[in-house]
């Protein structure tokens, strides 16, 4: 049976979504941008903006019971596509090998500069 998960550590949702639900041996994580858990905007940079979102994605990844570095597939939503090298150089903080399936899209994101969503193995799954 599908469940939700969520963390203290990333942003409520902002509208009727879960931040993740645990089903079929995989947590689907919603898309997360640089917010803190209280929703305000962290970073100016791109660098601090992409850490931000990652970290949030690591925390409903815990709370669910897995890891980021269990990933299977992100989906990746640029506000700049010039982002794209720095995109792939500090995603390696995050993301362990055999890297995760990704696509990346340009998206009018309003005010932040990306927002990641994932598919993360459990580790039962593996």
């Amino acid at each position: 049976m599908p469940y939700a998960v969520s963390s203290p550590h990333a942003p409520a949702p902002a509208g009727t979504y879960s931040s993740g639900i645990v089903s079929g041996g995989f947590l689907f994580i919603a898309g997360q941008g640089p917010f803190d858990a209280d929703g305000g905007l962290v970073g100016k940079t791109f660098a601090d903006q992409l850490r931000q979102t990652f970290r949030n994605l690591q925390a409903i990844a815990e709370a669910g019971g897995t890891s980021l570095d269990r990933a299977v597939r992100i989906g990746v939503y640029l506000n700049d596509m010039d982002d794209w090298a720095e995109l792939n150089d500090l995603s390696k903080e995050f993301l362990a090998q055999p890297y995760p399936v990704r696509t990346t899209i340009r998206a009018d994101l309003n005010g932040f500069r990306i927002e990641v969503d994932a598919v993360v193995a459990m580790p039962e799954a593996e």
